[in-house]
C-alpha cells in the first residue's frame, strides 16, 4: 500500500474482532485496500481468513471494529444489502443450484441489475466468457468438475457487478494443470476494473498475483507488506513450519 493514496481505500477494516464462546476467531484485525489492488490473505489454517470474510460481507457480526466500504460503515449490514452497494464473494465450499443450467446460476446474480431475463442471460453469458465457462452454458452445474465450479463461482459473484471481490481459496480442490489459467484468470478480472481479496493456501499463487499480502495467525494480524517482505516474515515462518499449518 502506497504511502501517499490518490483515493480513498476502497475496504478498510479497523480492530475488528470475533469471538465464538472463549475463542477470539478474529482479534483487532486492521488493514486497508485501495482500489484496484489485488490482496492477498494468507495464514495457516485456522488462522480466521473465512471468518473475516464472512464478517466484512455480513455473515457474522463482529464483536468488536468496524468494516467500511468505499467510506461508508457497512458493519451490521445484510450480506444482500453489502452486496448492493458493490461487494461480492465466492465461498470455499461450492454450493451451486445443481438442478440449473450453469448460465441459469449466474443469471440469479445477474437479475439484481438486469430489467429482463433476456437481458440477464446476456449480462451473464458475458461474465462465463470472462471466466473460460461459455462453452458449458447450457449444462447443469452438477455436471462441473471441480476447477469448473470455482470458475462458476466467480461468474455468479461477477454477475452482481462488484467494485470489490472476495475470493476464498480459487484454486482448493482444483487439477494442478488447471491452476495457471485460474492465476491468470485473477488478473483479467483487475483488468475489468474489479478490486480484489484472494485467501490462498498455494504460496506460489499467492506470490504471483498479489500486489501486497496480509498475513493472519490464530486470528491475529502478524504480517503485512509486499509478497517478498511478508515470505521473510520470521512470525509468519514460525506460524507455517512450527507446526500450526496443517
Amino acid at each position: 500500500m502506497s504511502a501517499a493514496r490518490e483515493s480513498p481505500p476502497l475496504l478498510t477494516l479497523q480492530g475488528v474482532t470475533k469471538r465464538f464462546g472463549g475463542v477470539e476467531a478474529n482479534a483487532d484485525v486492521t488493514f486497508a485496500v485501495d482500489p484496484g489492488e489485488i490482496v492477498g490473505l494468507i495464514g495457516p489454517n485456522g488462522a480466521g481468513k473465512s471468518t473475516l470474510f464472512d464478517v466484512v460481507t455480513g455473515f457474522q457480526r463482529p464483536d468488536a471494529g468496524e468494516v467500511r466500504l468505499g467510506g461508508e460503515r457497512i458493519t451490521g449490514l445484510a450480506p444482500d444489502e453489502i452486496n448492493r452497494r458493490g461487494l461480492a464473494r465466492t465461498f470455499q465450499k461450492l454450493r451451486p443450484f445443481a438442478g440449473m443450467t450453469v448460465v441459469e446460476n449466474v443469471m440469479v446474480g445477474a437479475l439484481r441489475h438486469a430489467p429482463r431475463p433476456a437481458v440477464a442471460r446476456e449480462a451473464a453469458m458475458h461474465c462465463l466468457r470472462l471466466v473460460g465457462l461459455d462453452d458449458k452454458a447450457e449444462a447443469f452445474a452438477r455436471e462441473l468438475s471441480t476447477g469448473q465450479r470455482k470458475r462458476l463461482e466467480m461468474a455468479r459473484a461477477l454477475a452482481t457487478r462488484p467494485r470489490l471481490l472476495l475470493l476464498d481459496e480459487v484454486t482448493g480442490g482444483v487439477d494442478q494443470r488447471a491452476i495457471p489459467d485460474l492465476v491468470d484468470l485473477i488478473g483479467r478480472l483487475r483488468e475489468e476494473g474489479v478490486t480484489l481479496v484472494v485467501i490462498e493456501h498455494n504460496m506460489r499463487v499467492i506470490m504471483s498475483v498479489a500486489d501486497r499480502i496480509v498475513a493472519l495467525h490464530l486470528g491475529r494480524k502478524i504480517a503485512e507488506g509486499s509478497p517478498a517482505a511478508v515470505v521473510r516474515d520470521r512470525q509468519l515462518i514460525e506460524a507455517y513450519l512450527g507446526g500450526a499449518y496443517t
